[in-house]
């Protein structure tokens, strides 16, 4: 795991290799209404894309969503500005594997630890965009985080997903002081533990009492991870994996 000291600079996405893990202090970033030129040379590619797409996920919304501008996390400060582009050119540009590099999904990410130590996430619903995958609750910033100055709350972010997808209020979890950047590829997962006063059991009931009860939730259903044996590489993506096989190695030193 890296000291985060001097690390990221400008043009170093796609992050190559295995992800890396980067301990982050301080989060800043700003919304800019700017052109996205790959999204703009490549719309009928995009538009045969998410026709595509509709067909396997019809419930998808091509709503608006942020993307970074090459964000630098430096001296333990996360510093990045975010543009918006539409969903359809973000899922295009996903799924092709990131072949605009001047782009990246820098998301925050709230990872649900119950009090008896095991991680819960979610396992997403059929109609979504990544259905079947495991991940902790989070989504593309999009511009219901944005504050009236131009900031992205991040923190924010992470509040409201857990919300939608868990019902759970900011108010009963305790947040890290710290976060930490997963660095995989086109993405930025921005990390912070959320703890639980609930042991595993009863905080996975309530979670799964939420989503029985929402007529259209965005989880199918919960996962817990209580040891290196519950990773899951076939549902997880790499940031999960390398996340996970970080702090259950934390815990057995």
């Amino acid at each position: 795991m890296s000291d985060g000291v001097a690390v990221c600079a400008r043009g170093a996405f796609p992050w190559r290799g295995a992800p890396a893990i980067i301990p982050v202090r301080t989060v800043s970033a700003r919304v800019v209404e700017e052109p996205w030129p790959w999204a703009d040379a490549n719309r009928d590619a995009i538009d045969r894309h998410w026709r595509a797409a509709l067909e396997r996920q019809p419930r998808m919304f091509n709503g608006r969503v942020l993307l970074s501008r090459r964000p630098v996390i430096v001296d333990g400060r996360y510093e990045a500005t975010y543009l918006p582009v539409d969903f359809a050119a973000f899922l295009t540009w996903r799924d092709l594997g990131w072949p605009d590099e001047t782009v990246v999904n820098g998301f925050s990410m709230a990872a649900l630890r119950a009090a008896d130590g095991p991680w819960l996430a979610g396992v997403q619903g059929r109609h979504t965009a990544n259905a079947g995958q495991i991940y902790f609750a989070a989504g593309t910033p999009d511009l219901s985080d944005v504050l009236p100055d131009g900031a992205l709350d991040l923190q924010g972010n992470i509040v409201r997903e857990l919300a939608e997808e868990t019902g759970l209020d900011a108010s009963e979890l305790a947040f890290a002081s710290t976060w930490r950047a997963v660095l995989d590829g086109g993405r930025v997962a921005l990390m912070r533990e959320a703890r639980s006063a609930l042991p595993a059991d009863e905080l996975a009931a309530r979670i799964r009492s939420f989503i029985a009860a929402d007529a259209a939730p965005e989880l199918a259903d919960v996962y817990l991870a209580r040891g290196p044996a519950d990773i899951d590489a076939a549902r997880m993506q790499p940031f999960m994996i390398a996340w996970l096989a970080a702090a259950f190695a934390e815990d057995a030193a």
